[in-house]
């Protein structure tokens, strides 16, 4: 099968029916007498649960996708194969390193951590030091084989922990939707519950650990990066000997749209509370109006025959008491005086050159500057951006973009990462001044 998340109905029975064909050829036309169809609503069934079976955003079609079970299993399968090539040297490495980053990150002596660290500069320079005169040490074939098949294992098991991750957030989900189908309560208290679960799974170390992934991910030098070693690693010669599947060469772009899907399951979720608050002040204000129009029903029908006797009383009119003392004092208005004097015109020079050099942002013409510049990429850096089209009004102009940003558009802010924006202004004599700012890097998401 292709290296797809989520297939069609259609699709799947087909490939699925393929299959059946080849076996009954072989084993003979009783071995599978159901259709493909059948196999596949029987294997999403609540008795087995091996896939999931559901209806996109906007599609009628059923698609079919892998429970974390099924795909536990499918993994397990696959590890009783016979390998040709079993490395160890890999994951005792990673173990160790491991184990160095969880006690170097306990640590709280700062003597203790910066010894650690000059330990490691001076590592790094003996081996600069080595290079230099020469002496290269590289991996040798067996080496690279093993580092190689301990990436590809870890790649997969990720692929498999998204999946984990949203099916969490799916039963969040679910749970989401029973409550609100069966709760006669405050929608107060409904919100509070349910808030307070999103947040306890969010807030877990699992939720944590997705979101420090996703964005770390998320950064374009971080894909950039990936792709550019992926490319390299999997030219090498040891590398290709093992024959690497080919769906490695977009392994981050796979964990890029699982956790895509995760994102959804979680919007899907505010899309539930959403609607459900919605539809609250739908039915209360509808019960308003029902009152409201049962008062004027009654007193249109009391008009013509108005109920005999006393219907209300009104207490008999008392005098307001004023204490002397409590009157204020008795305050003189102020008359203005005005002053018989002739106005003369002024006579200092003053230069009204300031009155039109007054700086105005056109905030419409950057907004149409990223829309038209998104249309080709995907996300595209403010660095880039100044690039492309230079600021004309210095810092002010910078500052514009940068509320845009937080305004308008979806950004995204890489800490590890800075970049310089240069810009050219003039001083007061007409000569011209080159300046510069330093941020961390900016970046508009389409």
């Amino acid at each position: 099968m292709p290296n797809q998340r989520l297939i069609g109905q259609a699709d799947l029975a087909e490939a699925l029916e393929d299959e059946l064909f080849g076996l009954r050829e072989q084993l003979g036309n009783d071995i599978f007498p159901k259709s493909a169809l059948d196999y596949l609503n029987d294997w999403a069934g609540n008795d087995k649960g091996w896939l999931r079976k559901f209806y996109r955003q906007g599609s009628d079609e059923p698609y079919f996708d892998l429970t974390p079970a099924t795909e536990k299993a499918i993994a397990w399968l696959n590890s009783l194969t016979e390998r040709s090539f079993v490395g160890t040297e890999s994951r005792l490495l990673t173990l160790f390193e491991l184990l160095k980053q969880i006690s170097e990150g306990s640590e709280t002596d700062p003597e203790t951590r910066i010894a650690e660290l000059r330990k490691r500069r001076a590592d790094i320079d003996f081996e600069i030091a080595r290079i230099e005169t020469g002496d290269l040490a590289l991996l040798d074939d067996t080496a690279l084989k093993d580092r190689f098949q301990q990436f590809t294992n870890l790649a997969r098991e990720l692929l498999s922990d998204f999946r984990e991750v949203e099916h969490n957030f799916r039963g969040l989900d679910r749970r989401v939707r029973e409550r609100i189908a069966l709760w006669e309560g405050g929608k107060g208290k409904l919100l509070e519950e349910i808030m307070g679960e999103r947040d306890a799974i969010a807030d877990s170390d699992q939720g944590r650990s997705f979101r420090a992934f996703w964005d770390f991910l998320m950064s374009s030098r971080r894909q950039e990066e990936l792709s550019a070693l992926l490319e390299r690693v999997l030219t090498l010669e040891p590398v290709a000997e093992l024959k690497p599947d080919a769906r490695l060469r977009r392994i981050h772009y796979d964990w890029l749209e699982a956790g895509e899907h995760t994102q959804r399951t979680v919007a899907e979720l505010s899309r539930q509370l959403r609607r459900f608050l919605d539809d609250q002040a739908w039915l209360e204000n509808r019960r308003i109006m029902e009152i409201l129009h049962g008062i004027e029903a009654k007193a249109v029908a009391l008009r013509d025959s108005q109920p005999a006797g006393e219907v209300m009383s009104i207490a008999a009119a008392a005098a307001d008491i004023e204490l002397p003392m409590e009157r204020p004092l008795h305050t003189p208005t102020v008359k203005p005086k005005i002053a018989d004097m002739v106005l003369a015109d002024g006579a200092d020079d003053i230069d009204a050159a300031a009155l039109f050099s007054q700086v105005v942002i056109d905030k419409a013409q950057l907004a149409h500057h990223i829309r038209h510049t998104l249309q080709d990429k995907a996300q595209i850096t403010l660095a880039e951006l100044c690039r492309s089209r230079p600021l004309q009004h210095g810092l002010a102009e910078l500052v514009a973009y940068l509320q845009l940003g937080g305004d308008s558009f979806k950004t995204t802010v890489d800490e590890g990462a800075e970049d310089l924006i240069v810009w050219q202004t003039s001083d007061g004599e007409g000569r011209e001044l080159s300046r510069q700012a330093r941020l961390p890097r900016v970046i508009f998401v389409r």
